[in-house]
């Protein structure tokens, strides 16, 4: 099974997250004091980790390098791919091996299946009630995420069926109230970032009085914040396709296929990555 995420370090994430479990560093820690003192050094264990809850599955290969991590020897089958959906009672893996190192590799590898399948699987439930909408618009994350997650966040997202909005603070510009606030207007923002050299330049509008301005200074990207849908309609009309339009702000399952027929090419989400619930997912050791 190969795992290949662009400028993800999956070794180093594996390392430093059992590092953390484990109390390395710390008076006393660095081992599993539980799994040591209860497990027989020699007791093998198989499992079968499967999803209590209809899900959209993600990070089954994350999971797997735990437990290849601690035992390089064990047993690993992944029943379904990341990014397909499966029924309540699914099997999504079988697993043998050396009974500390899977008990000890336990916790962490559900931890990152059930925040990733959470994560796909909220941005599944979006994308469909958005097509009802739009067969067109593409649903977007934010970088609403959590520290040293990103890059598997926003996997999770694809996985669901969404799409990735920038990475990072260093492949797009996007000027925010704030920054108009100290640039003076928002043409002068993007007329600032335009003359660095900067693309795509993303700029925020909250007034259709706003669009024209932006767009006149060189934006590529017209984020249209907390506007209804009839307001977002008429400011797609004033874009007149001279720009890529996203609607943001104010977007949940009741809203989204609104907002989304009003024409815009774009939908974000923050809370796709923010507050999506993990999924129930559970690992059902039996001795060998």
């Amino acid at each position: 099974m190969t795992f290949n995420l662009p400028n993800f370090d999956l070794g180093r994430f594996v390392r430093e997250t059992l590092a953390e479990d484990l109390g390395e560093g710390i008076a006393g820690g660095g081992r599993d004091v539980t799994s040591e003192s209860v497990i027989p050094a020699d007791a093998r264990f198989a499992g079968v980790m499967d999803a209590r809850d209809p899900i959209i599955v993600a990070g089954l290969p994350v999971a797997a390098a735990f437990f290849r991590h601690l035992d390089a020897d064990c047993s690993l089958e992944c029943l379904v791919e990341d990014g397909q959906r499966v029924t309540a009672g699914s099997d999504l893996m079988r697993l043998e091996g050396r009974a500390r190192a899977l008990l000890t590799a336990e916790r962490s590898a559900l931890n990152i299946v059930q925040h990733l399948s959470g994560i796909a699987t909220m941005t599944r439930i979006y994308v469909e009630a958005m097509r009802s909408g739009s067969e067109t618009c593409t649903l977007l994350d934010t970088r609403k995420t959590h520290s040293g997650l990103r890059l598997l966040e926003k996997y999770a997202v694809r996985m669901g069926g969404g799409e990735n909005h920038r990475m990072g603070l260093w492949d797009a510009a996007m000027i925010k109230d704030n920054h108009v606030a100290v640039a003076g207007s928002v043409g002068e923002a993007v007329r600032r970032a335009h003359e660095a050299g900067v693309a795509p330049i993303i700029c925020e509008v909250d007034r259709l009085d706003q669009i024209e301005p932006a767009i006149e200074a060189g934006a590529h990207h017209l984020l249209l914040d907390n506007m209804d849908a009839d307001t977002l309609r008429r400011a797609v009309e004033m874009v007149a396709g001279r720009c890529r339009t996203e609607a943001s702000g104010g977007i949940n399952l009741d809203t989204i296929a609104a907002k989304a027929a009003s024409g815009v090419d774009y939908v974000s989400v923050g809370r796709l990555t923010q507050s999506a619930p993990a999924a129930d997912i559970g690992l059902d050791f039996s001795l060998r």
